[in-house]
């Protein structure tokens, strides 16, 4: 189902059934209510003629529904399921849930992708049905209402959080959409998940979700003091702006996971929830992408495998550009020795009060290692100059590392950075920029893993050929293709940079 070419019989349908399929992917407006559900709400199913239907929350906000109190669009999953058709929209999304429209206007935002305002507002009301503004206020309004549901936030601080710019603000947008104050909203005190300094949320994805892979990635690659993977969970250090802090991932019941949260400034919270969800690949719909990928024969024993298989995202682009540029030639376990001594030597360390076993220090910033001696590096030469050129443009231009016009564009971008050749500025794309068909096809790993039953391995120019039934989703099929190579995941940085030249 296209997203705005729905089938008002099939959507109701799929509300009458409770149809879980279609849980984040369609929404409805009630008409005697005003009220917007999702197609699980428990209520009662209205009548044909009382309902109308949206691809997004946005577009149902817009047209002046308010969310439901009972089914909580804010904590339905947060799909992309159009994404393969419309790249630029994703873009600008991931732009937004960073504060892209926070203190820009639409025309600077489509000037960020390449495209003119009045294009980018009609790809979003293809694919949305919601302008960019309204988006951006749907997320603002869902992610409040899911802080007052779900945490003891004082309001001034929810409002904050969620990207209103007053509290006057936050407290207009409530009456207007509910006829109360936000603090009504808030039924369940005893329940609320705030413990001392910590904040903690649930965020929902499209199962099924191959947790394991995802840890497996994640934990062969956790730089000493920055990151680490144990218990099931995922603990990392952060930063934004001049505040640090850190999180921890888990898997939860009801296909969530459970994101816990501590850091000073509320201000920055959209931030880190939309980071969460691109490391952990939280909007991506496994069902379609598999059925893609399943058409190749090839591929479709793999997707059968491991049909909850995600892309590993990045927290920063700086950081995954140096991992990127440590691990060429060498192996992913040496690649993270040497950057967990790169982050003993020149990472910052973590305040004390926030510090927690096996997290001590943030990973070095880009002027901090522009300053640094290429000598200094305990790597070839070449390379080393090569790290500390790449922090020096990303200090001159923090955006490089940001989405561009389209995948391309973003790769022949990346090739002009210093040490970033074809293969890493894929890996690049893939991983920080949330490309789903960015293909570093001179990767060793794909190579051998499509070598044929003669033993015969087949040139990068013929696995692009044979990839290009896997667009827009060959992001996917690396990593599927990565994972039966050997083992749970394959290292995909051990890549040697000159074959892929």
């Amino acid at each position: 189902m296209a997203p705005m070419d729905m089938d008002r019989t099939a959507c109701y349908r799929a509300i009458s059934t409770r149809d879980a399929r279609f849980d984040g992917r369609l929404f409805v407006g009630v008409k005697t209510t005003g009220v917007y559900c999702r197609p699980i709400c428990p209520a009662r199913t209205p009548k044909f003629e009382n309902v109308v239907f949206f691809a997004s929350a946005a577009a149902a906000q817009e047209a002046g529904f308010r969310p439901c109190l009972r089914c909580r669009p804010e904590v339905s999953p947060e799909l992309a399921f159009w994404r393969g058709t419309s790249n630029t929209v994703s873009r600008a999304l991931a732009l937004i849930e960073t504060g892209g429209l926070d203190d820009d206007d639409v025309e600077s935002l489509a000037n960020r992708l390449g495209v003119g305002a009045r294009q980018l507002r009609r790809l979003f009301r293809r694919h949305l049905g919601a302008s960019p503004i309204a988006v951006a206020q749907t997320r603002r309004v869902l992610l409040a209402k899911q802080l007052i549901h779900e945490t003891s936030l004082p309001m001034a601080e929810v409002a904050l959080a969620s990207g209103f710019g007053s509290i006057r603000r936050f407290n207009e947008t409530f009456l207007q959409m509910f006829g109360r104050a936000p603090a009504t909203l808030r039924r369940h005190r005893d329940k609320a998940k705030r413990d001392a300094d910590a904040l903690s949320v649930r965020l929902a994805y499209r199962p099924p979700y191959d947790w394991d892979a995802m840890l497996s990635f994640l934990e062969r690659r956790a730089i000493p003091g920055v990151e680490q993977v144990a218990g099931g969970s995922y603990r990392r250090t952060i930063a934004i702006g001049a505040h640090a802090g850190t999180i921890r991932v888990a898997p939860a019941d009801k296909n969530r996971v459970d994101v816990t949260i501590r850091f000073p400034d509320m201000s920055a919270l959209a931030q880190i929830i939309a980071r969460v969800r691109r490391v952990f690949d939280l909007a991506a719909d496994p069902d379609m992408i598999g059925a893609h990928l399943a058409a190749d024969p090839a591929l479709a024993p793999l997707v059968a495998a491991r049909p909850g298989l995600r892309v590993p995202g990045a927290w920063d682009g700086f950081e995954l550009a140096m991992r990127a540029i440590f691990g060429q030639q060498i192996t992913v376990a040496a690649a993270t020795r040497s950057l967990g001594k790169l982050v003993g030597l020149h990472g910052a360390p973590l305040p004390l009060s926030m510090r927690e076993e096996g997290l001590s220090h943030l990973f070095p910033s880009p002027v901090r290692i522009a300053r640094l001696d290429p000598a200094d590096l305990a790597m070839p030469g070449a390379r080393a100059r090569a790290v500390t050129s790449l922090a020096q443009a990303v200090s001159d231009d923090p955006s490089i590392l940001s989405p561009s016009a389209s995948l391309e564009e973003a790769v022949a971008k990346l090739r002009s950075l210093p040490g970033i050749g074809e293969w890493t500025a894929q890996y690049i794309a893939m991983r920080e920029l949330r490309e789903p068909d960015a293909f570093p096809a001179a990767d060793i790993g794909l190579l051998r893993a499509m070598t044929d039953k003669d033993g015969r391995r087949p040139s990068s120019a013929q696995l692009l050929a044979r990839a290009e039934s896997w667009r827009p989703w060959r992001a996917y099929a690396a990593l599927h293709l990565w994972a039966a190579g050997s083992g749970p995941l394959l290292a995909a940085e051990t890549t040697d940079e000159r074959e892929a030249a």
